[in-house]
């Protein structure tokens, strides 16, 4: 069992595992409305991502003999101007889910709630790819220069990211 706090703070967490799923199929959404199909390939699937996370936190919610509960999702801001402002958007959005994660670890921690622990290391590590990928998508633009041709050789590139179901060792 975990307690009251920690089963609050995961289920907070579970709902704005699934924002981000939202907020990503919006993106992917706008690419496709500007026939920029890879990056919707690639949204798409960073919002299977998402749902995977949330899926987990809930997993895990049970598994501790607590209850999994359904919050609201807010609806995420759609409003996109570019490529760039998507990529912006996205590394900001990373940096307060990172924010989130080290909050839920640091309540783990003072907790003493040492499965817990466990079970966040994966996300705390995820995490860092999460804003890597972010922040490579807003390099490679920059060098590209926000050319049109450099935006769709990105686009060909995100083509080609297929979905891999996140694993993470049992707690």
């Amino acid at each position: 069992m975990i307690s009251k706090k920690m089963e609050s703070m995961l289920n907070e967490q579970m709902k704005n595992e699934f924002f981000s799923a939202y907020f990503y199929l919006a993106m992917a959404a706008w690419f496709s409305s500007k026939n920029l199909n890879g990056f919707a390939n690639w949204y798409r699937i960073q919002a299977q991502e998402e749902r995977d996370h949330a899926t987990m936190i809930m997993d895990y919610t049970l598994r501790v003999g607590a209850n999994a509960e359904f919050l609201t999702i807010e609806a995420p801001d759609a409003n996109f101007a570019s490529p760039m402002d998507i990529f912006e958007k996205t590394l900001e959005h990373e940096q307060k889910v990172t924010a989130m994660i080290n909050d839920l670890m640091g309540a783990a921690i003072d907790e003493r709630d040492f499965k817990t622990q466990q079970f966040l290391q994966w996300y705390v590590s995820e995490q860092v790819e999460e804003e890597e990928n972010a922040t490579g998508l807003i390099e490679k633009l920059r060098i590209a220069g926000n050319s049109e041709a450099g935006i769709l050789y990105m686009d060909a590139e995100a083509a080609t990211r297929v979905y891999t179901p996140a694993v993470q060792a049992t707690t």
